[in-house]
């Protein structure tokens, strides 16, 4: 099915953003205020939450697709 692997693909990119984001706030460090004065609090914890829980969702569609018919494995052919 075509819009599975559009929808793949944009958990990837939701995935790799979210490890992108992770990084940024961990180069910059915690204890820097945002610019209306109140502290940023666990910015990088939220950003890898976020990724795990974004990578556990897209392992349990792509199981429930490949369950429901709606994607097949296409690997490569056992040889005999």
């Amino acid at each position: 099915m075509v819009c599975m692997k559009y929808l793949v693909i944009a958990a990837f990119v939701a995935i790799i953003g979210s490890l992108a984001t992770a990084l940024v706030y961990m180069m910059r460090g915690g204890s820097e205020s945002e610019k209306d004065g109140t502290p940023r609090k666990n910015h990088m914890a939220r950003a890898l939450a976020f990724r795990v829980g974004f990578s556990i969702l897209l392992f349990v569609v792509v199981l429930i697709s490949y369950l429901m018919g709606w994607i097949q494995p296409t690997g490569l052919p056992l040889r005999g």
